[in-house]
């Protein structure tokens, strides 16, 4: 995992693909298919708190979708203040 979220860092970008709604998966080749979902604000790397394995994969995406949305709501909410 720790590898996984350095190369992220670096953009390395190789074992990852579009999940819909600017959200990204990061496949790690280790144990059962783990996966690391993430989103770029900007240029920053915003890791959504989600992760797990292929067999719950559906639900993860859905639920890292959701946190997605909410996290840019809070950000558009903090400008306005």
């Amino acid at each position: 995992m720790t590898t996984a979220l350095y190369r992220i860092g670096l953009e390395n970008f190789s074992s990852t693909k579009g999940v819909g709604g600017g959200v990204y998966k990061h496949r790690i080749n280790f144990g059962p298919g783990y996966r690391v979902y993430f989103a770029k604000d900007g240029e920053q790397i915003v890791i959504l708190l989600g992760g797990g394995t292929k067999q719950r994969q559906q639900d993860e995406i859905q639920l890292v979708l959701d946190r997605w949305v909410d996290y840019k709501k809070r950000k558009r909410q903090q400008k306005g203040e």
